[in-house]
């Protein structure tokens, strides 16, 4: 039941911590930091992931950032302490500790690097500290480019996933998901609970935020990627006051249901941000893989794309395109093209070794 969670990841968006004039809302913000530590002093544990670091140290310099990743990271650097420094002044007022964590997408995709997190992240809440997490914008373009974490949104549910988080709350400055555009159709529906995000549901999002990088698109990501994880998943409105404190009621926002419980190994295959590469296989490989969940051979394999390294993480497509399973490679891109289409026990003959019989054993392949 959603009320039982205990360790609850938050998100806060760019424009819900924001005023009028483009400010941090320091009103708005301690309300959210009181409400977080009434739920903390019920013996919750409790991670937030913050936007506004960019924004507010756009605003400090007078720099407009949206023409130039440079000027993004110069923003980053100046705002991201001044961003952390009111949270963290909040929750002193309560006498709760905060930790400031700046990740990429290389804290995950790099599976060392992963499980060193993991363990760091633990530790903290082990030891009753609130971890207040944002993207690294000022020393990664690559989260400014290209959005890797398709904002804090996708970011948010990736911690969760791999912290075994029970819930996911979105706080955002909408109610929920609706049934069509409210701002278009006045009579747009709240939609209360998801038990699955299909294609169709889906189709009912709308584009980005003004101001943030976000919109609902990457809301129902996130919430795909939790929900698949085993874990509920929420957005409320956080312009409704107390919201935090009513996150468990089902009246409020929008509540997406578990439909999974993966392995903390497969959690980090299917969601592991950088997918080095691709296999695209034939139409017999794909229907084993799903209907017998099967490992995947280099017979049914058609198909080579990217350069990737044995024990990275590749993405598998059918001859349509459509990526249907993720998986860790047991033989690096190179050797995949030379032996695709072969059976297993010609893998030897062609390479000169074998590491094995499969091109992603079972045990490494996740459906998506």
């Amino acid at each position: 039941m959603i009320e039982n969670s205990k360790r609850i990841v938050f998100k806060f968006g760019t424009n819900i911590l924001r005023n009028e004039d483009g400010d941090i809302s320091l009103a708005h913000l301690y309300s959210f930091v009181e409400d977080l530590s009434y739920l903390y002093k019920q013996n919750r544990e409790i991670l937030i992931v913050t936007s506004g670091a960019v924004g507010l140290g756009a605003k400090k310099l007078k720099i407009d950032t949206s023409t130039s990743t440079t000027l993004k990271q110069a923003a980053a650097s100046v705002g991201q302490p001044m961003l952390m420094s009111i949270w963290q002044d909040g929750f002193e007022k309560y006498g709760i500790t905060t930790a400031q964590i700046l990740l990429t997408e290389e804290d995950f995709s790099n599976r060392k690097k992963y499980l060193s997190l993991r363990l760091t992240l633990h530790k903290l809440l082990e030891n009753g500290v609130i971890p207040i997490i944002n993207q690294n914008d000022a020393v990664s373009p690559a989260e400014l480019e290209h959005a890797s974490f398709s904002d804090n949104d996708k970011l948010s549910s990736i911690v969760a996933s791999k912290l075994d988080a029970d819930l996911l709350v979105m706080v955002s400055d909408v109610d929920g998901l609706y049934d069509k555009n409210p701002k278009e159709y006045p009579d747009a529906k709240l939609i209360s609970k998801v038990k699955k995000v299909t294609p169709k549901i889906e189709k009912l999002a709308t584009g980005a935020s003004l101001g943030g990088r976000g919109g609902m698109i990457t809301k129902l990501t996130g919430a795909k990627v939790a929900t698949q994880s085993g874990l509920y998943a929420k957005i409320v409105n956080g312009k409704v006051p107390s919201i935090i404190r009513k996150v468990f009621d089902d009246n409020i926002g929008t509540t997406f249901l578990p439909v999974n419980n993966l392995s903390h190994k497969k959690r980090w295959i299917a969601y592991a941000t950088n997918i080095m590469g691709y296999i695209y296989v034939n139409i017999g490989a794909k229907n084993a893989i799903i209907k017998n969940q099967t490992s995947l051979l280099s017979v049914g394999i058609v198909k080579v794309k990217g350069n990737f390294k044995r024990g990275e993480v590749v993405g598998v497509k059918d001859e349509k395109g459509f990526e249907f399973a993720r998986g860790i490679a047991s033989y690096n891109s190179s050797d995949v093209e030379k032996i695709k289409g072969q059976h297993s026990d010609k893998i030897d003959e062609i390479l000169g070794y074998k590491f094995d019989d499969d091109v992603i054993i079972k045990d490494n392949l996740v459906l998506i």
